[in-house]
Order: structure tokens, then sequence, then C-alpha cells
């Protein structure tokens, strides 16, 4: 059986993601269980950088900023569980595809973005997830993302 961990905070993840302010978009992770999923938080403030431009008079977190979050949290359960593929320290993960993504509320400063990520296959170097993004129990967006390893 694979290892459920614990609560992982801020410090632990900017060891394992290369993004830092304004980009790093996962604040403490809730839940990850090994090859399998990775349950994350994201705190929407007033204070983010994007929302003097998006939008002025009514703030909302874009689509993409949450798609971008999705993808951190898939590298992040990459980390914890699937090491035994990467080479080198260099190694990276990248984005390569979005699939049927889908913005159902918009996410707006106080939120609480609870993002959830599932492992759905590998081939050929190419990872596969199922990502949603809830606030207070109802989902806002949703998505399959596609990921590789590169160097």
């Amino acid at each position: 059986m694979k290892n459920a961990k614990k609560i992982i905070g801020i410090e632990e993840i900017k060891t394992i993601l290369p993004h830092r302010y304004p980009f790093l978009l996962i604040d403490r992770v809730l839940e990850v269980k090994d090859g399998e999923h990775i349950k994350v938080l994201k705190n929407i403030t007033c204070n983010e950088p994007f929302f003097q431009g998006h939008f002025p008079n009514k703030s909302v977190m874009p689509g993409v900023l949450i798609i971008e979050a999705f993808a951190q949290a898939t590298a992040l359960l990459g980390a914890y569980g699937f090491d035994e593929t990467r080479k080198s320290e260099n190694e990276l993960y990248y984005l390569v595809g979005v699939d049927k993504a889908r913005f159902r509320k918009p996410a707006v400063p106080g939120d609480q973005l609870i993002i959830d990520i599932k492992f759905l296959t590998v081939k050929r170097g190419i990872w596969k997830f199922n990502a949603s993004a809830c606030v207070n129990s109802n989902e806002v967006a949703s998505a399959e993302l596609l990921t590789t390893i590169m160097e």
C-alpha cells in the first residue's frame, strides 16, 4: 500500500517547485498518496498582483492561473510518487497539454481554492492527470493535464 503523507508546508514545497513569488500558486499540501492523488490549498487574497488588471472593479482569479496551479500540484504529486523516473536533479516537470478545461464559477479574493489531482496514466513519458478546484465544496474549475519530465 502506498503511503499517505501529512500536511506539507510552504518551505518544503519551495524545495520541490522552482516557482517563486508571484508565480508560486500552492500554499500547502493537505494530503498526498504517493503516485495516486494530491490535495493542495491556494489561498486567494486581495493582494494578488494579477488583480490589478483582472479586473480592477471585480477581482477574478484568471482561469489560466488556476490551470497553472493544477500543473504545479501535478509536479508535487510527481515528486512524492514518481521519483524513480527521474534521472537527474536538473530535470523539471513541464505542462505539455490541457484537455477538457471547464470554468464553472469565478474564484475571488477570500476564497480558499482546494485543488485535487488524480493520476490517470503514463504513456511514452507523458503523464495524464485529472484536476479539479473547489471553493466551499463547489467545483469552480476542472481539466485533464498532460505533463512530461525534461532536463
